[in-house]
């Protein structure tokens, strides 16, 4: 495949709606404004969650709790997804982002205790549970924390 053999889906591209071109065309005079109005205005945009004036939803909806602006986010992996690996291999970020396990590397990688393992593998990761950990050593493996 080359650059100048791409093409778009038949339908993808859509020709620009003509307004303001007469009566008889179906958007003539207010050119599908409707009339007067905040949207009729030229220069108006849409303000993301923007409803004509009313309390917005974000700020009728009650808050509660605490959302920790420093807290570390894992992305968890399970022991079981493990068993994709050949025996005695070391698991790291980087091969679990390889395997198609982890599409993203966020802060850190979480291995979770869900599934079996009868592999012995090194996994080395940000952090581990305690049931994950002791799958992974009852498996004959090593746990090593990043």
């Amino acid at each position: 495949m080359d650059l100048h053999s791409l093409s778009n889906q038949p339908g993808a591209v859509r020709r620009s709606k003509t307004v303001g071109r007469g009566r008889s065309s179906g958007h003539g005079k207010t050119s599908g404004r409707g009339h007067k109005g905040q949207m009729a205005r030229k220069g108006h945009k849409h303000k993301l969650g923007f409803e004509g004036g009313q309390m917005p939803l974000l700020r009728r909806l009650p808050k509660r709790g605490f959302k920790n602006p420093a807290r570390t986010a894992y992305l968890g992996v399970n022991v079981g997804r493990l068993e994709r690996f050949a025996d005695g291999a070391e698991v790291t970020p980087e091969t679990l982002a390889g395997a198609g396990l982890a599409a993203r590397i966020p802060a850190g990688i979480k291995i979770l205790g869900g599934g079996t393992l009868s592999r012995k593998l090194t996994v080395k990761a940000h952090a581990f549970s305690a049931s994950a950990r002791a799958r992974i050593e009852a498996a004959g493996g090593t746990c090593q924390t990043l």
